[in-house]
């Protein structure tokens, strides 16, 4: 597989939909330690949101961008706190790499999950790895993708890096003292407590991963 087409990136938000609303009740547990404990209520609400508008589209008729862009919008819309934003953010900056293009390569996909780290960072007032948030998955996976292309390798095989650096991540982050949001307040007691917007972020990559490797 060298590209992903527009109905590829509908399908991929389908199942990330699915693994978030199946991972709902985990991802508010961890949220309940760190944070208010609706973390998993409200994203899924998001994902929930974003589907429903898909669902009035054509996906072979639709470029990328316009479908990222539905996402972004929900996200913005319905999911509430800090997440809204970082994860309407994410998914907003990969549609305006994408506006106008029905088919990617694995070098313009590197370049929307750049960007939407970028978006994340900018959002969060410079977030780094390390803070115990959504960008500790995100941008170790960005990382595989890049080098992946420079690597000339093809999209499955890139996602898999990925995946494996989003898992990584993620579960690296209950070893970190969080130090942004609601989470700092607990400083060296939010130890031993996974991130859930960490986890999130792995559940999509999940999703594109699952989906480009056949297991969906």
């Amino acid at each position: 597989m060298d590209r992903l087409g527009s109905r590829d990136i509908y399908s991929i938000i389908l199942l990330a939909k699915r693994y978030i609303a199946e991972n709902r009740e985990e991802l508010s547990r961890l949220d309940s330690v760190i944070g208010d404990g609706d973390f998993g209520i409200n994203i899924n609400r998001g994902f929930e949101l974003a589907i429903e508008r898909l669902s009035t589209i054509d996906p072979d008729k639709t470029d990328i961008g316009t479908i990222l862009m539905t996402v972004a919008n929900a996200l913005l819309e319905s999911v509430g706190g800090a997440s809204g934003p970082l994860f309407g953010g994410l998914f907003m900056n990969m549609a305006m790499t994408s506006l106008g293009k029905y088919e990617v390569d694995l070098a313009t996909i590197a370049n929307m999950f750049n960007d939407g780290l970028k978006g994340v960072r900018e959002i969060g007032g410079g977030t780094m790895p390390g803070d115990k948030t959504l960008i500790d998955s995100l941008y170790p996976a960005v990382e595989a993708l890049q080098q992946a292309v420079r690597e000339n390798r093809d999209i499955v095989a890139a996602f898999k890096d990925a995946l494996i650096a989003a898992e990584r991540g993620a579960k690296a982050t209950a070893n970190m003292v969080a130090k942004r949001g609601r989470a700092s307040y607990l400083g060296v007691r939010s130890i031993g407590h996974q991130d859930p917007g960490a986890t999130a972020i792995y559940l999509i990559i999940k999703a594109f991963h699952d989906y480009t490797s056949g297991k969906r």
